[in-house]
């Protein structure tokens, strides 16, 4: 059978994130979804290193470049509107299911239970899925606090929420505070001062 699951995917730098906000430096799901995918990747090893884990990181990596398949059938949806109340937000997962599952579906059929634990976010193992949340937000937050860096108050109280979110995940994965203490700092200066850090090191 022919298959259009890489046309679909191939779609994702066509979605915009944020599509309701002003951004100074605009982001696409693919961009995200790499951007998610490197920072989980390293969430993992983190573990492993130091916090006594046994995550396979390539999986985890995996799993967050497949997080945002729904969005290349439903686009971004903006947080607030999709965690307005509990029934749209109900009717909002059930979307977003169907939608991974259309894209399982359009695979070949021998294909299809591989890809589907990494698609159906209902069916990834929840040590993995949580471990990609926080890299989700993570990148958010990220994100949040770079617009901010260029003017950009818009984001102002998304940095707050995401920094709230983030809590739970620095109380419940030390990988993630450790990774927030060692990395983040960094990516909110000139690659003038990056280069100079660099041979300070």
């Amino acid at each position: 059978m022919k298959s259009s699951f890489l046309a679909w995917i191939h779609r994702m730098p066509l979605i915009k994130r944020w599509a309701l906000m002003h951004c100074v430096k605009k982001e696409n799901i693919a961009e995200h979804s790499h951007q998610v995918a490197v920072i989980a990747h390293m969430l993992a090893v983190i573990r492993n290193t130091y916090f006594d884990g046994e995550l396979i990181p390539e999986r985890a990596a995996t799993l967050a470049l497949y997080h945002e398949c729904s969005e290349t059938k439903l686009q971004d949806i903006n947080h607030v509107t999709k965690y307005h109340n509990p029934e749209l937000t109900k009717e909002f997962k059930k979307l977003e299911e169907m939608a991974e599952q259309d894209c399982v579906n359009t695979l070949p059929p021998e294909l299809r239970e591989i890809f589907r634990p990494l698609i159906v976010q209902n069916e990834v193992d929840p040590e993995y899925k949580k471990l990609v949340k926080a890299a989700d937000l993570i990148s958010a937050y990220i994100k949040a606090m770079d617009e901010m860096r260029f003017g950009n108050d818009e984001f102002a109280h998304v940095k707050i929420r995401l920094g709230e979110m983030l809590l739970y995940y620095r109380e419940q994965l030390p990988e993630v505070e450790y990774f927030l203490e060692t990395f983040s700092d960094s990516c909110f200066v000139s690659v003038d001062r990056l280069s100079a850090e660099d041979h300070q090191a």
